[in-house]
């Protein structure tokens, strides 16, 4: 299986998306003209969220010797975020209650799959964060095998690098690239601070268009020249 080395950022960067939201990071993305928006991947958790470096993994359908899904919990460092790129099927899964309770016990971050999990109660007994396209219960053994670790994967044609930070919370799951990760994450706070001002001044009672215009909030979230 092919692989590549992880860039790893530092923590101080990983810490500065943990206090943000998906939209505020979404509309920084936008503003930069980056396509990060996983859609059609929800958490399995309601009220969970995950924040890390991508570890990837991509799987194929088997060929005619039935391979393996693959032990790759075990290597997956602590506070990474497994991302599994299923190629968005949802007739088999290729995630269940022996990964999530290593998972939880390795001290990984969570997991989004393009893809469905399955053993639902023990993932909502450990509120395990797992964000995916749905639930099925049928295995993936002998219908999909491990192809390739920490390679370019895609979550609902958004490409994911290993190391990319992944965030998810209840809005979703985007994608940040490393390589722009400092600049994503400024101007995703001056977005956060813009809003929470907006809110305060609309509580004192300013309008909101009055409110937007004195914290120039269209021009934070307008795509850049």
């Amino acid at each position: 299986m092919a692989s590549q080395g992880i860039v790893r950022l530092n923590e101080e960067l990983i810490e500065g998306f943990r206090k943000l939201s998906t939209p505020n990071i979404s509309d920084a993305l936008d503003k930069l003209g980056i396509c990060g928006g996983c859609k059609g991947i929800t958490p399995v958790v309601p009220g969970t969220k995950l924040v890390g470096p991508a570890y990837t993994l991509k799987y194929v359908p088997v060929g005619t010797v039935p391979g393996t899904v693959g032990d790759f919990i075990d290597d997956v460092p602590p506070g990474d975020v497994v991302v599994i790129d299923n190629g968005g099927r949802t007739y088999c899964t290729v995630w269940g209650d022996l990964l999530t309770v290593t998972a939880v016990r390795r001290g990984i971050a969570g997991t989004v799959i393009d893809g469905v999990c399955r053993d639902v109660p023990r993932i909502r007994d450990l509120a395990y964060p797992i964000f995916t396209r749905g639930c099925f219960m049928m295995t993936g053994k002998n219908r999909v095998e491990l192809a390739a670790v920490n390679v370019p994967v895609a979550i609902s044609d958004v490409k994911v690098n290993p190391g990319d930070i992944i965030v998810g919370d209840d809005s979703g799951v985007v994608v940040v690239p490393q390589e722009k990760a400092a600049e994503i994450l400024k101007l995703a706070e001056q977005i956060a601070e813009a809003e929470n001002g907006i809110e305060q001044a609309v509580e004192r009672g300013m309008t909101l268009a009055q409110a937007r215009a004195s914290y120039h909030y269209h021009q934070l979230q307008n795509k850049q020249q």
